[in-house]
């Protein structure tokens, strides 16, 4: 099989099902940004530092692979099973953004990203993860979408940040507040 088709190179693409869309359809853009948070939680995964956590990672890109599939599909389409995201997966990232809090020191400021590389990654994909939710939020405006995808990337995102301050601590890195001038 080859790897290109052609079939994209006036600007179209299809989805699961065989529609053709624009490629600036907001489901391609709200797939396309799973697609690069997916792809950043590989770059986190692949730290030394995360090797305690490989298998949670492995798990939260199976879960981004899912939704990005559900996102790719046609709308009515039934011919492609693709399993759903559940509340468990849900409660699973809630319950290690817990563990993590208790271990913490309470936040007075907004925190500046950065400290150490590893940890100025965890930010960028948080914030890539903020922008897939946006995404799907204004696909939801258009299209039905599983209220509960936008759930998890909500909790994904919270659970990025609780997991720069986490390696911030483990690392001895500097954790910088914002602090408004006056």
């Amino acid at each position: 099989m080859k790897i290109y088709t052609k079939g994209g190179d006036k600007g179209k693409t299809s989805l699961l099902g065989g529609s053709r869309v624009s490629k600036a359809h907001l489901r391609i853009d709200a797939y396309g940004n799973v697609d690069e948070l997916n792809s950043w939680m590989g770059v986190l995964r692949d730290y030394k530092e995360n090797v305690s956590r490989n298998l949670l990672f492995i798990e939260i890109q199976d879960r981004l692979f899912t939704i990005g599939s559900q996102l790719a599909k046609e709308p009515g389409e039934s011919k492609f099973p693709i399993p759903d995201i559940a509340e468990s997966d849900v409660e699973r990232l809630e319950a290690t953004i817990d563990e993590m809090n208790e271990n913490l020191p309470p936040m007075k400021n907004f925190i500046l990203p950065g400290g150490h590389q590893l940890v100025s990654f965890t930010h960028v994909a948080r914030t890539v993860c903020r922008r897939a939710e946006r995404g799907v939020v204004a696909l939801k405006e258009h299209e039905e979408v599983n209220d509960l995808i936008i759930t998890y990337l909500n909790r994904l995102s919270d659970y990025l940040f609780m997991l720069s301050r986490k390696l911030t601590k483990e690392l001895d890195a500097n954790e910088v507040p914002w602090i408004p001038k006056k």
